[in-house]
């Protein structure tokens, strides 16, 4: 792995490096969007490069993976890259934009250390720096060759558009060729690009939220704010049954895990998306592990696939709901109030945990499993949009 000379320096440097590397990613973006424009509006999320997270979670998965090699020279972190991989493929990065970052991150980093980076300094950051990517075009081929694909998309008619709230809509997408529909696990995403009005060609990740015979489908929350969410608002106002959209092949290594341990599925929000997907191929497949549903949402009518939720884990032998709403309302009543707290539950120490939502939510329910005794390992999340967990302690 890292060797020892550079392993000094990184270890000497990290602290100067870390301090500044937010700075440093931004600058970065700056140089790569004036030398390649089309990345910014084919590529990369617009949105998250407006409001800085993207930035943020580059800073963190670079401080993160140079810190696990100093601590650790001889191992890498897999389960990172692994994540980072799943996200390039959907996106259909290439190995040869490695080489295009690389240009413009270490030009940003002499943009902003200036004399602080020797060659000695360059050289060590230079290996830190090609030990990621290489490990990531490494997974990522394996990922592409295990699709069949190279993160293209192909077209899917939207067969069916449901409202499961005011701002979650379900699209049932068939593909448009008559083809067979690519394998996927409960707990994946697939891409989505469309064409917005200015031309670009923006994409965004969903998860599969359930199983349909001979189709894909996918939960959209409109994301509102200032601005709003380019892609979730385009595809509320525009995209109805008939419509064509180009999906890539189905990634993510938050998937669930067959066998017969016990299983905690804890969301909020849109983020029970994915555990929906769960709790569908459970039941489909008849299921007799025991199965710890827990969600959070601001009230009933906000809840997504609430009746779907009920229904399912009804459907299972040895399953159990819990919910909690922040702001229940009079004629359906709450099963809890206020935030989700596993305090009191029984959730056994050798259950696998998966967890999606807000990354406050998530960081509270992961923090309540280690104290239950739940190994770090088996605690597993996703996270829509930017990684900021990474780089951030626990």
């Amino acid at each position: 792995m890292l060797s020892e000379q550079s392993a000094r320096t990184v270890r000497a440097t990290l602290p100067v490096v870390g301090g500044a590397i937010e700075e440093i990613t931004g600058a970065f973006y700056g140089r790569l969007f004036a030398a390649h424009p089309e990345l910014l509006r084919d590529l990369f999320n617009r949105g998250n490069q407006a409001d800085g997270s993207q930035r943020q979670a580059l800073a963190g998965s670079i401080a993160a993976f140079a810190g696990a090699l100093v601590a650790h020279p001889e191992q890498r972190p897999d389960a990172m890259l692994a994540r980072i991989a799943h996200k390039h493929a959907s996106l259909g990065v290439t190995a040869e934009q490695y080489q295009v970052v690389h240009t413009h991150l270490f030009a940003a980093i002499v943009e902003i250390l200036g004399d602080a980076v020797t060659p000695e300094v360059a050289a060590a950051w230079d290996e830190v720096y090609w030990l990621m990517a290489n490990a990531l075009i490494a997974i990522e081929q394996r990922l592409y060759e295990q699709s069949g694909t190279r993160g293209e998309r192909r077209p899917y008619t939207v067969a069916a558009r449901t409202a499961e709230t005011a701002d979650v809509a379900t699209f049932l997408l068939r593909p448009a060729d008559g083809g067979p529909v690519p394998a996927h696990r409960p707990g994946q995403y697939v891409s989505v690009q469309v064409e917005l009005p200015d031309g670009a060609r923006q994409i965004r990740q969903y998860s599969l939220s359930g199983n349909p015979e001979g189709a894909l489908q996918i939960t959209v929350k409109r994301v509102a704010g200032d601005p709003d969410g380019e892609v979730s608002t385009f595809l509320h106002r525009h995209v109805d049954e008939g419509a064509v959209l180009q999906v890539g092949a189905p990634f993510g290594d938050v998937r669930l895990a067959d066998g017969e341990r016990p299983v905690l599925l804890a969301s909020a929000g849109i983020g029970c998306t994915p555990v929906i997907g769960m709790l569908t191929h459970l039941a489909e497949t008849g299921a007799t592990r025991r199965v710890i549903a827990v969600h959070g949402d601001r009230s009933e009518s906000a809840h997504a696939f609430r009746d779907e939720f009920e229904q399912l884990v009804a459907k299972l032998p040895n399953a159990e709901a819990h919910v909690w709403y922040e702001h229940p309302e009079a004629e359906r009543p709450a099963d809890r109030t206020g935030l989700v707290d596993l305090t009191g539950l029984d959730v056994p120490a050798d259950a696998v945990a998966y967890l999606c939502g807000p990354l406050p939510f998530m960081r509270a329910v992961r923090t309540r499993l280690l104290a239950a005794g739940v190994p770090a390992a088996d605690i597993h999340y996703e996270v829509f949009g930017p990684d900021l967990w990474l780089g951030q302690d626990d």
